[in-house]
Order: structure tokens, then sequence, then C-alpha cells
């Protein structure tokens, strides 16, 4: 029976394990923190709980327009908020071991480093939780799986405190809505906390050190986004670098480099990541890493020495908790000589749980433009859908590119409320290499956001 070892249990980890199990490996995974990884403790699955809460709030505020009268001081209690995502973060972390067990994986809570390619020193965690008092033992292993993740980003500049001064992972400990957020970084993490807090009823300053929010993805849909969160009060500062963060008392002090000061009563950091590869023996064993630290892995999960994979975010391929299981499989089914589809990022689905969500799947403009590639494209409002004037939507479109003279759907973006469940439609194009006539003739309800879909891609038929 081959033995595989699991270093790290979020999702690159956990359902790397399962399908191992499945396959009839035997299998030891070995996390720090709890099942589930920061994902589901301390990142993904409390950020949307979060949101989901300001979500409805911010669907309450617009509910007049429906013809529904509620009180102006409908506020959310933030301790019960996150008493409620600590709550669903642990139960999901609880889901994941009992799908362990039941596959009778071993799973052992603690530290791993490599001693060589079969060879794993574990450090058991103590009962009180303290790893150095733990017991060690050496797992001997015929494949391992490196699936660790990363951390937040800070800076000697802007040291978190906990209480004022805070990286995503330690908003959870508020009890109350902050007065004044400022949120520096205007990536995805960023762009969704500053949402987030800005749907709670808290004064939300970004910062960004670009011209724009979101200046990774689709111009259009990062155009819209800043434009309503302006109308929406928020102070969006563009072209703004921070130099320091510090706290004076009950406020914090935002300094950007351009000596102008920003005073809030909280910071959130959304400065990036850094990937978990110190002190696991990596250089050692001769395992490559690229100069920020993420392990170089192929698009089946190998790593440079044989018998060592990796998955998620360790590898920084992209960021996603779906990408991270997508690598944790292809990797089992390539070192179990299993059928293996290699990791094909042009047919990756994302999304980002700002107010309205913005949803991508397949190219991008920006790679589209880089390839020279010739795409026909067009872009639908939703305001002039049925279902969206029913509900009240003004911000939002459905965009898709298809291959000139072929009406293959190559991409697509969707921009509006539950983006990420529209989304999966354009996906299916994506990756099937529909045409546009082909998505156009399957059926959708009357009336439905999904109908937008379906109207774009009659507008594309080929001539």
């Amino acid at each position: 029976m081959t033995h595989v070892v699991i270093i790290g249990g979020g999702p690159g980890g956990y359902e790397a394990a399962l399908v191992a199990a499945r396959l009839g490996a035997q299998v030891t995974v070995v996390e720090r923190d709890g099942l589930g990884g920061s994902t589901v403790l301390t990142d993904c699955v409390p950020s949307k709980t979060l949101i989901a809460t300001s979500d409805l709030l911010t669907e309450v505020e617009s509910s007049a327009e429906l013809g529904v009268e509620v009180p102006r001081d409908v506020r959310a209690d933030l301790a019960a908020v996150n008493d409620r995502v600590l709550r669903l973060a642990l139960a999901q972390s609880a889901d994941i071991a009992g799908r362990l067990d039941r596959e009778g994986i071993e799973v052992v809570r603690g530290t791993a480093r490599l001693l060589s390619a079969r060879e794993v020193e574990v450090v058991e965690a103590s009962s009180s939780g303290q790893e150095a008092s733990g017991a060690t033992r050496v797992v001997e292993a015929d494949a391992v799986i490196l699936a660790t993740g990363a951390h937040p980003r800070v800076s000697p500049d802007a040291l978190p405190d906990g209480e004022r001064i805070l990286t995503w992972e330690q908003v959870y400990a508020l009890r109350e809505i902050p007065e004044h957020m400022i949120v520096v970084g205007s990536g995805v993490t960023g762009a969704e906390f500053a949402s987030a807090y800005n749907g709670l009823d808290a004064h939300v300053t970004l910062v960004s050190s670009r011209d724009r929010v979101l200046p990774g993805e689709d111009e259009d849909a990062a155009e819209l986004i800043e434009d309503v969160f302006r109308e929406r009060g928020m102070t969006v500062m563009g072209q703004s670098r921070m130099a320091s963060v510090r706290r004076e008392g009950d406020q914090v002090v935002v300094t950007l480099t351009d000596g102008r000061e920003v005073v809030g009563s909280h910071c959130l950091l959304a400065l990036g990541s850094i990937p978990n590869t110190v002190d696991l023996g990596l250089e050692d064993v001769g395992v490559a890493l690229d100069d920020a630290g993420f392990v170089r892995v192929d698009r089946v999960s190998r790593t440079s020495v044989p018998g060592v994979y990796a998955a998620g975010d360790c590898t920084g391929v992209l960021m996603l908790a779906s990408v991270a299981a997508q690598q944790g499989r292809i990797a089992v089914a390539h070192l179990l000589g299993d059928a293996v589809h290699p990791l094909d990022l042009q047919k990756v689905s994302s999304n980002i749980f700002t107010s309205p969500e913005i949803a991508t799947v397949g190219l991008s403009q920006r790679a589209i433009d880089e390839a020279g590639l010739h795409v026909d494209v067009v872009m639908l409002p939703l305001a002039t859908n049925a279902r969206a004037k029913m509900q009240g939507v003004r911000h939002g479109f459905v965009k898709l590119f298809s291959r000139r003279g072929m009406g293959v759907v190559v991409g697509g973006v969707v921009v509006g409320p539950r983006a990420s469940e529209l989304i999966h439609a354009v996906s299916l194009a994506v990756s099937a290499s529909l045409t546009v006539d082909q998505v156009a003739d399957a059926f959708t309800v009357y009336p439905s956001m999904s109908g937008s879909v379906a109207e774009a891609a009659r507008s594309l038929h080929p001539r």
C-alpha cells in the first residue's frame, strides 16, 4: 500500500487526502492549526460569512425601491456576527474532520518537516496544544504533498496589534462596528473587506497604491466597483502608497509616502500573502523555491524533487481554494498512476465577493490583448434585464469573449448580485469549448439573470 504524507490540512491537503484514500493509499495528514486550514478557519469561510451579513444590510438599504419600509436604525450586532462567523468556521472544520475519519485517514495535530524525499519528521502537539512538548517521530512516506498555505504579509512600519491595527485573520475579534476603518491595499482582499465594512455602515477609506481598485481584474468591472464604492460613501484614495501605520490611543494614523496622514479608528492591512515554506526542510532536500519563497511546481503539482508534490497557496500558482483543491487532486492522481488532467489556468473561474460581486472565467481582456488573439466581445448591462429590474438591481453586466470566425467562448465576466453562481454557465462553455450558438440555444428561465448570458451569446452569433 502506498503511504502518502500530506503536510497541511487546507483544501489542497484534505482534498488530496480524500482522493488518495479512495484510490487505496494509506494517508497521514499533519495539520498545525485545524483541518480546513486558513481557508476555513481564518480566511475564506469567515470572510464570506461576514460578507453575507453585509450583503443583507445592503439589500435592506435598497428595499424602499421595492416598496418595503424598514426602520432606519437597522444595524448589525458585530459581536453576534463574529461569534457566528467563528462558530461556522469551526463547524466546517469539524465536518472535514468527520469526512477524513470516515475514510480511515490518520490526522496528526502538529508540525512536520522533510528529512528526505521519503522521510518526514512529525512533532505532535501535546494535549495542551504546545508543539514543543509533543512527541516526535519519523514517518516513512512513498510520496509527500506540501499544502502548507500562506499567511498575511505585514510591514515593519505597520505591525498589527490585534486591536486597532489588524490583518484579515484578526478582524473577527472585533465586538463593535469600527467608526472609521482604513483598509490598506486595494487587491481582492482589500476590496472585499472595504465593501463588507461599508455595508455594515462603517465609514471606510480604501488606500490604493494603484490608479484604481482591483488593478489585476477586468477594467470595466473594476471601474464599476469603484464607482459603486464612491456612490455608497466610501473614500477611495488612488495612487496613495502607505509608508507607516501607528496607533495613538483609540485612533490609528496611516502615513502615506507623500506625507499625508489618514486618521481612523481601525486599520486593516491587506498587503498580500507570504507562503508558509520556512522550517520545512525544503532547501536541505532540494525542493526549489522562487524568489518570494513559493514552491515551484509544474502543471501536475510536481516539485523539483521526485516524489514530493505541492498544492495550494504555498505554490503561489493562483491563490484560490478551488485551485488548491484541484492541485491536490491532480497530485494524487499523478503519484498513484490514475488518469491525470494537468491544471489549466485558462479554465479557472473565480469570484470577488464585493457588492456587487465580480466573477470571471477563462481568458481576460488583458490576456487576449497580450496574446494578440482575434476575439469578438459583447457587454450587456444588467439594468436591461427584466429580473434585475424586478429586484432593483442597477449595477452589473455580463461580458463574453468568443474567437472571431469560430464563435467559441474563451472567457467571460459577470458583475452583479451572486455573480459567483451566474458564472457557472460561462465556465461550462469555456471548459467544453462551446460556441456562442450552443450557449444561446440552451433554454434559460424567463425572467432570470442568467437570461443575460444567453442574450450576450446571441449577440455574438458569427455572421
